[in-house]
């Protein structure tokens, strides 16, 4: 299998720092309106509230009103200014701050952005970015905790992106900013305080290139944005018990690296999917339906899923916690499937 983009890109960088998702993602916007003067942010409370989570704070202050623009709540509003403006020549990011609403700028992303390159017969396009956030377990109860990214997913014309570090945060961002098509970039909300290196310089990461977090032998853990660090944790664990895990970080949803996933399988001869969103008719079907599809023959257990429940997030702590997947559930499924008792 072949090395991933993230680990030769991290071997070139020996110099850089330990810094923040949030940082990443601060740094990736900064660096991207400074290039390109056509790039531009819009959402509510981007500009002098930095956006609730302060992943934005201070890019007002170098730009200025005009491109760091705080926007009215019309969720549906912002993403049309941001279709029609990357229509005619900008590059718009729209911050929408929590992906439940999502819901409300279906209509200008499904209907509009997805496909106005192809109504256009190839004459238009739309290099639109959409940065919103999913995740649960920050007690933000039901309307703001969910995960809803295998909603874009479904559709033609979109490109989704899932980072799981801070490089891969940077380096996908300036990816999605730069791509000629609308891109839908999800953030995990509880990620943003965690820390990783992120070499110096300009650098990006292609899109439909998954990496391999962690090589093993025993079984492949396919994750996505947070459940990477879940895994990751399962995978340690397991190590413990005599068990190699390989951990698998698709990073973009579409386009999606197929192969990776399917090498990896046919290896380890067992796999579970891991991923925040809703279970039923989620990421976790399509990505072990690849699965079951290209490694067939050397399958040795079904290939399994793990998301969260079939119900809404809780406010209760004690209940919102049960309804993702962690390291222990993880770690318990893989020693099943490996046998080990």
């Amino acid at each position: 299998m072949s090395t991933s983009s993230s680990t030769v890109a991290q071997e070139k960088h020996h110099s850089g720092q330990e810094i923040t998702l949030s940082q990443a993602i601060h740094d990736a916007l900064a660096e991207e309106m400074r290039r390109d003067p056509l790039v531009f942010i819009m959402g509510e409370d981007v500009a002098e509230a930095g956006t609730p989570f302060k992943v934005l704070s201070g890019l007002v202050d170098e730009f200025g009103t005009a491109r760091v623009i705080d926007s009215p709540i019309s969720e549906a509003g912002i993403a049309g200014i941001g279709v029609g403006g990357a229509m005619t020549g900008m590059r718009p990011i729209i911050d929408i701050m929590f992906g439940d609403f999502m819901t409300l700028v279906m209509d200008q992303l499904v209907n509009q952005a997805a496909k106005v390159h192809y109504m256009s017969g190839g004459k238009l396009k739309v290099p639109l970015v959409i940065r919103t956030t999913l995740g649960a377990t920050r007690r933000t109860a039901a309307q703001h905790s969910q995960s809803l990214h295998a909603w874009v997913s479904h559709i033609p014309g979109l490109k989704v992106v899932l980072p799981s570090t801070p490089y891969d945060a940077k380096g996908l961002l300036k990816t999605a900013i730069r791509d000629d098509n609308p891109v839908v970039f999800f953030e995990d909300k509880m990620m943003y305080q965690l820390k990783g290196h992120v070499p110096d310089g300009d650098y990006t990461i292609p899109f439909g290139v998954a990496d391999i977090k962690r090589a093993g032998s025993d079984i492949t853990l396919v994750a996505t944005s947070s459940m990477v660090q879940i895994a990751l944790e399962a995978a340690e664990t397991l190590a413990t018990l005599g068990l190699s895990a390989e951990v698998i970080d698709p990073r973009t949803l579409f386009p999606l690296d197929k192969t990776t996933l399917i090498e990896s399988a046919k290896k380890t001869s067992r796999a579970i999917i891991i991923d925040e969103g809703y279970e039923r008719y989620g990421v976790t079907a399509e990505l072990a339906a690849i699965i079951a599809d290209g490694a067939f023959y050397y399958l040795d257990a079904p290939v399994k899923r793990m998301g969260a429940m079939d119900v809404p997030v809780p406010f209760s702590p004690v209940l919102e916690d049960l309804t993702v997947p962690t390291a222990e559930k993880v770690t318990t499924l893989a020693k099943t499937l490996c046998g080990h008792v």
